[in-house]
């Protein structure tokens, strides 16, 4: 894994969640598709929260403030390490995630703070990951055993796949 590389992927897809944001009235921002499902606040609320909460993970592995593990990721976990994005499904987040972090309709301000306080964090733990050891991991809910590298890739990639989904409540929204 080429961690520059992740580092200014997220980066990007911060920047374009932050672009995106301007653009958005408030009553827009939290209006709902018509069929259901999230609106644009819920989305923010969700990605930013477990950016920060994957930092942490993160960090965990790169303290050593975990167990040494010789499991890896689940089956699930190991196919989107190695494709590099979640397969083209619909799933539901982890109920174990949904009690921690709910996704809440957040105000377009607390979106810009959370925006901000997630390139604080990935800038604080980016040097940490050079030292990281491959065999020190944290659980993922859904993807298993994941070590500090993999945790730093799975931002990029739930970070990705969450600009994606903003892209179909646009359409939604604009299909009435």
């Amino acid at each position: 894994m080429n961690i520059l590389k992740e580092h200014k992927a997220i980066e990007q897809a911060l920047a374009t969640y932050s672009a995106k944001l301007e653009t958005m009235t408030d009553e827009y921002f939290w209006e709902s598709p018509a069929d259901g499902g999230w609106c644009f606040a819920e989305v923010y609320s969700h990605i930013l929260k477990a950016t920060l909460g994957a930092s942490i993970s993160l960090e965990k592995c790169t303290n050593k403030n975990t167990e040494k593990s010789t499991k890896g990721p689940s089956f699930f976990g190991y196919y989107v390490m190695l494709v590099g994005k979640f397969p083209p499904i619909k799933v539901k987040v982890p109920t174990a995630i949904a009690e921690k972090m709910p996704a809440e309709k957040i105000s377009r301000e607390e979106a810009k703070k959370l925006i901000e306080k997630c390139h604080k964090r990935i800038h604080t733990v980016l040097p940490l990951l050079t030292d990281a050891l491959p065999d020190i991991r944290y659980k993922h809910p859904r993807l298993g055993m994941l070590n500090a590298q993999q945790w730093f890739k799975f931002i990029r990639i739930h970070a990705e796949h969450h600009l994606a989904q903003l892209a179909r409540i646009e359409r939604k929204i604009k299909k009435g």
